[in-house]
């Protein structure tokens, strides 16, 4: 019975915790400071957790009880991002609603969650499916609805810090005068609206999918075929953000790569927008410019985004995105069937297959020509699925004197490359072809910049850029770049421009389990917004929730539902998962309130979070799609931060338990791991030919011997193997349930191990046996409180209301010196092994002072609190240790009063001596030279130099 016995104890306190509401958080106290720490709330899905999932959560919510006990109100909460494509899919699957499905694996994370101890507020929990959620992200679409973006409006934010660009009400939306329709141009400005859009169509999954989703023209999920078609969608202006998204991560904690990663997906760019006129008629000039350069651009010029300007007079051809809508209209009829096939073949490659650099470059003539503004020439106009529609125009012109995309495409056709930059003498020198005359290089490189082994796509100064009234001969690339662009903007043909390599926020999904869109819209698809008092827009029932294989969505069957009005018809598609997750961190703020999404001095009190902590994984996309609804929401003065989580930590993934793979030769010897090669059909013994196929072998580490930074075969030492852990999935079969380990050995073990398998952002693999030896610490710390012989539960004797010695006073302080510094860093392992360390050095002690026991118990209450109250109880106190304060400890103890220096005779250590930690250079000289061994090793030499380094050593330089 005395036996350490998480089965029994664990179960109490949590039922404990949850009887009492032991973690309830106040939602305002103002005399305490507040840390608000989130976890990225899970997905539901029907597989439940696998021991990866509580890495993080054990993390913060050591870090919870520790801030607890130091007297921060914390808040500290748990949810699920419900909603979304595997959910619905597992349902058609099935057969079943994927409400049924979902709430059944949300009872059964919940469940697996509450097994751990963590120290949820569970008053707080949310759901992103439940209507009294969901209202309010439709709420909260409905105010994107309502903003614009007005990048030159100057104001002060509630923060005090004076800003450039807001998002506005719609109603405060300038009308140009000579606008007819007022509300088409309101509805052009908004931050979300309805567009036609090239989009990834998966008939297989009946929705579409983003590019991250598609691998090779399949869906990465299912493996389903993917083509590209114009759709409807609504989008979110996020790229009206794009600067802020920028400048503002520099203000928040957040690891440099994460930060970097925001930044390159952003991709924020400066350069010009030009218009090149198409040509009608082959024989007449195109119409002349207007002084000023159009918002929008003419019907018949061909609008190009370019960051090099300084270039205009290299561009020899352009290029549309196979869907460009001017593609129609400048195809030649001798044409128009090989650029149809053409757009077909395009429709089935993904954004990301379709960019890819190691691939060959397609494309076909369309016939049609446009006139470049600079040279006055007429240029051909090609289509290739190198351009996206989505980013920038989708169209370019192409330079391919300095672009190595265009470089090769006109190789391919036959287009004319012209050098407009002059690189440096050395570049010439060294990129030049075998045929290229080395004294006349630049003469070479004037006339056939193809001549050389490289594209220069650097910076460099302008040659052969020259017109009437206009000459950037000579100058730098960044000079050129200035005078062309002004050239350009007084001609109005061209203006400065900011691009972003990010693009609008696709934000519909042709699917059922998703957020309804909160709008109607008329016969001819004009949008109007429900009222606010008809929200929640619920989502109808339907028995037949399968994708019907076209773009008609779901929702388009519940007929009733969808006929708002005589007038009006509801919108059919619905929102993407990361709707939900956008905004869910404020709703724990207070998710009970049914009249507004949250309180504001509430917001203003939790705001923003201290801590945030999840997978890396989400590092671009959700993270940055919260921070764009956020920077909304602070423009519209609904929240009072202008970032969501002031600091960011990534835990590491955990791996499968390490596999070790033997290799056997044909003739049945093994191989050592690093005479094989690996490839597509298989191991085979290296420098063989042909090569001699390997049979893999997998071995239990039982066989196993550790050598330096490998395995080797115990009985056969000269035989490497490799030593592997990979990915935890149901394929490999080694995904590790946590319920299996808490059966066995308990949650706190659980916990303990996790925290203690190494650094919380590295990558780590699994390992029972170090599971096993976390338990046995916690059996070995109950047996240093608890008696081990006695029949039933209580105090060891040997734990007695005893002062320190001065010893036992140091180690504790120093333990909870070292544990507390380690808790606020989030060195959870070094942490552990403090008090591995005290727990070592008490259990050899005859007698163990109490006040030394219950400052153990208070250190491992973070880690392990199932134990840790157990204990708490047995050493008398009848209340939870959640709130106890942390213990305290004298600064002077951490001082040795003396210290051991090492004693060095030219460099070599010879011995030691003690000293008073504080001794002086003389004095440490001293007890040096008063050292027997010391004095007889200096003896008959001559010392001519002695270095002393005060508490650390002393060397003695002798002849």
């Amino acid at each position: 019975m005395p036996a350490y016995h998480p089965q029994r104890i664990e179960p109490k306190w949590q039922a404990y915790w949850e009887t009492n509401k032991t973690f309830a958080t106040p939602d305002v106290d103002r005399d305490r400071p507040k840390l608000y720490i989130l976890d990225m709330f899970p997905y539901p899905s029907g597989a439940g957790l696998h021991v990866g999932h509580p890495e993080g959560y054990t993390a913060t919510d050591i870090l919870c009880r520790f801030k607890r006990m130091r007297g921060f109100n914390v808040l500290h909460p748990m949810g699920w991002d419900a909603f979304g494509l595997p959910a619905e899919q597992y349902a058609v699957q099935t057969n079943t609603h994927p409400r049924i499905t979902t709430q059944v694996n949300i009872d059964t994370f919940r469940r697996q969650i509450k097994s751990l101890g963590f120290s949820y507020d569970w008053d707080r929990e949310v759901d992103t499916t439940s209507p009294d959620y969901y209202k309010w992200t439709q709420w909260i679409f409905l105010k994107i609805h309502d903003t614009w973006y007005d990048p030159e409006f100057v104001w002060t934010d509630q923060q005090g810090d004076a800003r450039k660009g807001k998002g506005r009400p719609i109603a405060e939306l300038p009308i140009p005068e000579g606008v007819a329709d007022a509300d088409a141009y309101r509805d052009g400005k908004r931050l979300a609206y309805r567009a036609e859009v090239p989009v990834n169509w998966c008939p297989g999954l009946g929705t579409v999918l983003a590019n991250e989703e598609v691998i090779d023209g399949k869906s990465e999920r299912g493996g389903f075929p993917v083509v590209r078609m114009p759709l409807t969608q609504w989008m979110l202006r996020i790229t009206a953000y794009g600067d802020r998204l920028i400048d503002d991560i520099e203000h928040v904690d957040w690891p440099k790569p994460i930060k970097d990663m925001q930044r390159n997906w952003v991709g924020r760019s400066e350069g010009a927008e030009v218009d090149f006129p198409i040509v009608v008629d082959r024989l007449s000039a195109p119409s002349a410019s207007s002084a000023t350069f159009p918002e929008t651009p003419a019907a018949d010029v061909i609008r190009v985004y370019t960051t090099r300007p300084d270039t205009l007079f290299g561009a020899t051809y352009m290029v549309l995105a196979p869907e460009h809508p001017l593609v129609d209209r400048v195809s030649t009829p001798e044409q128009q069937a090989a650029v149809a096939e053409y757009r077909t073949l395009a429709t089935r490659k993904s954004d990301l297959d379709r960019t890819d650099l190691a691939k060959s470059k397609t494309g076909v003539f369309t016939g049609g020509h446009a006139v470049n503004p600079v040279t006055g020439q007429q240029i051909p106009i090609w289509i290739a699925d190198y351009v996206l529609m989505g980013y920038g125009t989708g169209a370019i012109m192409a330079v391919p004197g300095h672009d190595d995309r265009d470089f090769e495409f006109a190789r391919t056709f036959g287009i004319p490359i012209v050098a407009v930059v002059q690189p440096p003498d050395a570049w010439l020198d060294d990129h030049r072809g075998p045929d290229v005359d080395p004294d006349k290089l630049l003469e070479a490189y004037k006339h056939d910049p193809g001549a050389f082994e490289e594209v220069f796509h650097d910076e460099g100064v302008a040659i052969q850029s020259s017109r009437d009234g206009l000459s950037l001969d000579g100058r730098p690339t960044a000079e050129a770049k200035a005078a062309i662009t002004a050239w350009l903007t007084d001609r109005g043909v061209g203006r400065k421009a900011v691009n972003y390599k990010l693009r609008d926020w696709l934000f519909s999904r042709q699917r059922y389990w998703g957020e309804p869109f909160p709008v109607v819209l008329d016969e001819n698809d004009r949008v109007t917004a429900v009222p606010e008092s008809e929200l929640p827009v619920l989502l109808p029932e339907l028995s037949d929730f399968k994708p019907s294989g076209t773009p008609e969505p779901p929702l388009s069957k519940a007929k009733e539902w969808v006929r708002y009005s005589e007038r009006f018809r509801r919108e059919t598609n619905t929102m993407p998962q990361w709707a939900g997750s956008c905004w869910y961190y404020l709703r724990y703020i207070d998710p009970k309130n049914g009249g507004q999404a949250w309180e504001p001095e509430k917001e203003k009190y939790w705001m923003p979070v201290d801590l945030y902590v999840g997978g890396a994984e989400h590092a671009v996309l959700h993270l940055l799609y919260s921070r764009f609804w956020h920077k909304v929401l602070f423009d519209r003065d609904l929240v009072s931060t202008p970032e969501p989580f002031q600091r960011l930590v990534n835990q590491g993934m955990i791996l499968g338990e390490m596999e070790f793979s033997a290799y056997r030769h044909p003739d049945g010897n093994m191989v050592t791991a690093s005479q094989v090669d690996h490839n597509s059909d298989g191991p085979t013994l290296k420098r063989t030919d042909p090569p001699i196929p390997l049979t893999v072998v997998k071995l239990s580490d039982a066989l196993l011997t550790k050598q330096g930074e490998g395995f080797v075969i115990t009985d056969a030492p000269e035989i490497k193997v490799d030593a592997r852990a990979h990915k935890m999935s149901k394929s490999r079969g080694n995904v590790i349930n946590p319920d299996v380990v808490v059966a066995e050995y308990g949650a706190d073990s659980l916990r303990l191990y996790e925290m203690f398998m190494g650094p919380l952002e590295a990558v780590k693999p699994w390992s029972m046996k170090g599971v096993e030896g976390v338990y046995r610490f916690l059996g070995r710390a109950w047996r240093m409180i608890v008696e081990n012989e006695a029949d039933e539960v209580r105090l060891d004797p040997r734990v007695k209301d005893v002062a320190l010695t001065p010893e036992q006073a140091k180690l504790v302080a120093r333990t909870v010196a070292s544990v507390g510094d380690d808790f606020e860093a989030l060195r959870f392992n070094t942490a552990i092994s403090r008090l591995m360390e005290f727990v070592n050095a008490f259990t050899g002690a005859g007698v163990r002072p109490r006040a030394a026991m219950e400052t153990f118990t208070l250190l491992l209450a973070p880690m392990a609190p199932h134990a840790a109250e157990e204990l708490w109880q047995i050493l008398g106190h009848d209340k939870t240790l959640a709130y106890e304060p942390w213990p305290t400890f004298d600064p002077a103890l951490l001082k040795d009063a003396e210290v051991e220096i090492p004693v060095q005779i030219l460099g070599k250590l010879r011995g030691k001596v003690v000293v008073p930690a504080d001794a002086d250079a003389q004095a440490i000289e001293a007890a040096a030279r008063a050292d027997d061994r010391i004095a007889a090793l200096l003896a008959g030499k001559t010392v001519r130099k002695v270095v002393v380094v005060p508490g650390k050593l002393i060397n003695f330089v002798v002849s």
